[in-house]
């Protein structure tokens, strides 16, 4: 009876509804289009966040709104709605984004049947699940001692954040090996497939060789910038090193499938955090010939500086929003998942080589396929059973929620943090970044040595 009353309701605003949006759409699973609906709610707060964050956005408002300073006074948020605005308006959107995030992982706790009323709740209920998320936003603007939850949560945001990182950098190095073995299939029946290999191999190793050249010349300085060689030294020379140790006799006994390409990966992943690392550093400043100080360790672009920051911090924040979503929303498969747990995949003795293999359906099978209202024909791929951890989906966003609210907020320097200043030089940040390149490293060669180290387990490979 509560099956039946819960799947009646679903179908006004649950996943029913949405598959009448479109019908030239292409098919779309179930399990896909759930995903994909709770990503637009994470991408609709992460957006408001990030306006909150705006003086731009804020100044463009006021002059733009008609009755501003009178609908602020109304609405009880300061003379220019300064409560709604900056760092703590953040903390406490992405306060109640996780909240909304974590009740949901612990609501759909061993969740195995889709038939099921908890079930039914994740996968449907949208307009009130909006509804409940609007609320939980809403009410932290109403949390007592403010000033005690602010330091509190800080720091919660900062764990979270740091184990969304962890999780980011595991899934990188599931999909460098991932890649490796689907292209490694495909030389059995097409040797055109090792072209392919030593082509994309080449082409990662000659971006990661150039980015350490750009580096070396743009935020290095004969007199100063000592961090930033060693760094720059330390990160390549680790890099070397991986890249030895993955194609040693050794390690290929054990892991056969191991090569330059997970390595490729890794480089190109660890230079694009260095650069993130001493795009973020302080500049520093030396006494020039003439007495003037000149400021080192950051590209000396003529002109148009605070345009190009600009047009870096818009960029910034969209490659930002695409990998939380793509972290958040891949964690989730079952190889995914498996690496997450640092366990075997199992990978059929068929599988077929693809280029874009990341793409292709994990699961084949038999599904029932709706379109009887005319909407986009939706493919219940979870007849048997889930097909994903519900929980686990709902506390990797609740994560992605906290590093988003510790990167908007530039971490611990929120106390002047602006969305236009997320690239700007912050010592928190490069250290943060810097770290994570060592942890990528870490992990990966702990992929590579695990099996010797530990032989009885078994292990990703």
């Amino acid at each position: 009876m509560c099956t039946s009353c819960l799947g009646q309701l679903a179908c006004c605003c649950g996943s029913a509804a949405c598959s009448l949006c479109c019908s030239c759409c292409p098919k779309i699973k179930q399990s896909t289009g759930t995903r994909f609906m709770y990503a637009l709610y994470f991408l609709l707060v992460t957006v408001i966040c990030v306006v909150m964050m705006s003086p731009t956005v804020a100044e463009g408002m006021k002059e733009h709104i008609p009755f501003y300073k009178d609908l602020c006074e109304h609405m009880k948020a300061g003379v220019n709605c300064e409560k709604l605005v900056g760092y703590s308006a953040v903390y406490k959107v992405c306060f109640g984004m996780a909240c909304f995030f974590f009740i949901f992982a612990l609501f759909t706790v061993k969740v195995q049947d889709s038939t099921s009323c908890r079930a039914h709740v994740h996968n449907g209920f949208w307009f009130m699940k909006f509804a409940v998320l609007l609320a939980c936003c809403s009410g932290a603007f109403f949390i007592p001692d403010q000033d005690t939850f602010l330091n509190v949560w800080r720091y919660v945001g900062a764990t979270g954040g740091f184990l969304f990182l962890v999780i980011q950098l595991i899934l990188l190095v599931e999909f460098a090996h991932k890649w490796n073995k689907n292209w490694s299939s495909g030389t059995k029946h097409n040797k055109l497939w090792y072209a392919a290999l030593a082509l994309v191999t080449l082409v990662l190793f000659s971006v990661a060789v150039g980015a350490l050249i750009l580096m070396g010349i743009f935020h290095t300085h004969a007199e100063g910038c000592t961090l930033n060689k060693i760094f720059l030294g330390v990160n390549s020379g680790l890099c070397l090193f991986v890249s030895i140790l993955a194609i040693t006799p050794c390690i290929q006994k054990h892991l056969p499938n191991s090569g330059l390409l997970q390595s490729g990966v890794i480089s190109v992943y660890v230079m694009y955090l260095t650069y993130s690392a001493l795009a973020s550093k302080p500049a520093e400043q030396i006494k020039g010939p003439n007495g003037n100080n000149i400021t080192i360790c950051v590209p000396s672009f003529s002109s148009g500086l605070d345009d190009d920051n600009k047009l870096v911090s818009t960029l910034g924040t969209i490659i930002l929003f695409g990998c939380v979503l793509y972290s958040c929303l891949t964690s989730t498969t079952r190889s995914s998942t498996a690496a997450l747990r640092v366990c075997k995949t199992t990978v059929p003795d068929n599988e077929v080589a693809r280029c874009c293999f990341c793409c292709g359906p994990e699961d084949d099978g038999d599904y029932e396929v709706d379109n009887k209202h005319g909407g986009q024909a939706v493919i219940y791929d979870e007849k048997e059973g889930t097909v994903y951890s519900y929980a686990f989906f709902h506390f990797v966003f609740f994560l992605g929620s906290l590093y988003v609210m510790m990167t908007v907020t530039n971490w611990f320097h929120f106390d002047d943090a602006k969305i236009e200043k997320l690239f700007h030089g912050s010592w928190s940040t490069y250290w943060i970044k810097m770290a994570s390149c060592w942890a990528c490293l870490l992990l990966y060669t702990w992929t590579l040595i695990a099996p010797i180290v530990c032989p009885k387990r078994e292990f990703i490979n």
